[in-house]
């Protein structure tokens, strides 16, 4: 019968995983309390869980929530990061927390159910943050209906102004007669 406190984690994990838009698989073997402590307090400020869990209960609660293929990975000190926002903005974190030391070592992350190796983990943490790439994007599709607008707008501002000129010829032809 189930301990009902690894139940009661495994639901909770569980849920984690269904939740999160991306999830970061680490290995954080060699990390000392004092690092672990910071890293966990940076994530826990851009709304990101980071939690150490044994594999099997990791194992358990992926497949309760639907996630494939992390199995392989969930062997050795394991810590996931669950996030719910941005995952590049996770990504920066994690990669850039402990880059002189290498750690903690990315196993796999997984962004909208696609899985990533984890030395995938530079691409996405060289992302800008999810305001900017949406404000790109918007000036990207702006910048032709701009131009359009305004090639419109001369178009347009030739034509009236050639319809004011032949009404105002026309005016003259009408006042000399």
């Amino acid at each position: 019968m189930p301990n009902p406190q690894k139940t009661s984690a495994v639901a909770e994990i569980s849920h984690l995983f269904s939740e999160a838009n991306a999830f970061f698989v680490t290995d954080y073997q060699g990390l000392n309390v004092a690092d672990l402590t910071a890293l966990r307090q940076n994530l826990r400020k851009n709304q990101v869980r980071y939690m150490v869990a044994k594999n099997t209960l990791l194992k358990l609660a992926a497949h309760q929530a639907g996630v494939a293929n992390i199995d392989t990975h969930l062997e050795g000190p394991t810590a996931v990061a669950f996030c719910g926002a941005d995952p590049a903005l996770a990504a920066k974190i994690l990669h850039d927390s402990f880059k002189d030391k290498s750690l903690p070592r990315m196993k796999v992350f997984v962004v909208e159910g696609q899985a990533f190796e984890g030395t995938e983990i530079k691409r996405l943490a060289d992302l800008p943050p999810k305001p900017v790439l949406l404000a790109q994007l918007v000036a990207a599709i702006e910048a032709p209906i701009a131009e359009l607008v305004g090639t419109l707008d001369s178009v347009f501002g030739e034509l009236v102004g050639a319809i004011e000129a032949l009404g105002e010829k026309k005016k003259g032809d009408t006042q000399s007669v």
